[in-house]
């Protein structure tokens, strides 16, 4: 994200589910987790096409990934430990659209996910911040040359009245990965893309805080949109107030899908806090 030169005060993300890239980092502090993210180091994915691997290593994958999908009647155990498995893919600060743009940015993408479960880039030429269709669409598919990817889990921590919080104010899970820091303190070039299904029981609040871009999707159905390169942002989803717009029926399972992007120097934020029960046992990677 561009960092301007005027005083902002630290994010306060206040929901039940929060992704919230922190605040006022300084762009020389470390890159310490405050909630304990880490890469799955035996789930390497590089290049082009090829499915995640759940090899051995620090990340455990916790029994193999699997392909996921939209709602359904059935219930699921739930009684999964709070962590969700996604995938970061590293890009080169010369791509087109890193590194060269700094604005607000909402309707990048289609109201809804594509049927490979991916973001729809919705304009026919370009926008604000993006330089069109083709360079979009290596945001969120590995893409040899382009792009190197890796499995990387938000580990959630337990609080107060039932919310589970990821926080972190300095998010550079690449540092030193991928095609490096490119010179600079901090790997500043990279998406993340995160899948995973919750069953919907009413009166559950979703908040994201956090830059540069995010996208949050359920039931295939774009809930929150924080497109740009910008500052963080947060915006709140209140589950039974756009349960119509979603289309979700209570005791029902959905997906939840998490797309964000990190495109600029000089910081990067990321908060979760959610009392959202997730149902997926074993991760969903597309």
């Amino acid at each position: 994200m561009v960092r301007n030169f005027t005083f902002v005060p630290c994010c306060l993300a206040i929901a039940l589910f929060t992704v919230a890239p922190g605040c006022g980092t300084d762009a020389g502090s470390g890159s310490a987790f405050e909630n304990g993210g880490t890469l799955a180091d035996g789930g390497k994915r590089d290049g082009a096409g090829g499915g995640a691997t759940t090899g051995g290593g620090g990340g455990d994958l916790g029994g193999g990934a699997t392909t996921g999908g939209g709602g359904s009647g059935g219930s699921k155990d739930g009684g999964c430990l709070p962590n969700l498995v996604g995938t970061l893919r590293d890009f080169h600060d010369t791509h087109p659209d890193f590194e060269k743009f700094s604005a607000t940015d909402k309707g990048i993408v289609a109201k809804a996910l594509g049927a490979d479960f991916k973001p729809v880039y919705a304009s026919a030429t370009t926008t604000p911040t993006t330089t069109g269709k083709t360079d979009f669409d290596q945001w969120y598919r590995d893409t040899a040359g382009v792009n190197t990817s890796e499995l990387y889990t938000l580990v959630l921590t337990p609080g107060a009245n039932g919310i589970s919080t990821f926080s972190n104010s300095a998010f550079f899970p690449l540092d030193g990965k991928g095609f490096g820091n490119e010179g600079r303190n901090h790997n500043f070039h990279f998406t993340y893309e995160l899948h995973t299904e919750f069953q919907y029981k009413g009166g559950e609040i979703f908040t994201f805080t956090g830059d540069d871009d995010v996208w949050v999707f359920v039931n295939k159905t774009l809930a929150i949109d924080l497109g740009g390169v910008h500052e963080a942002q947060t915006e709140s989803l209140n589950l039974d107030a756009r349960a119509t717009e979603l289309g979700i029926v209570k005791g029902t399972t959905y997906d939840l899908a998490i797309f964000q992007a990190e495109r600029h120097t000089t910081e990067s934020n990321f908060r979760v806090d959610t009392s959202i029960a997730f149902t997926n046992c074993t991760p969903i990677i597309k």
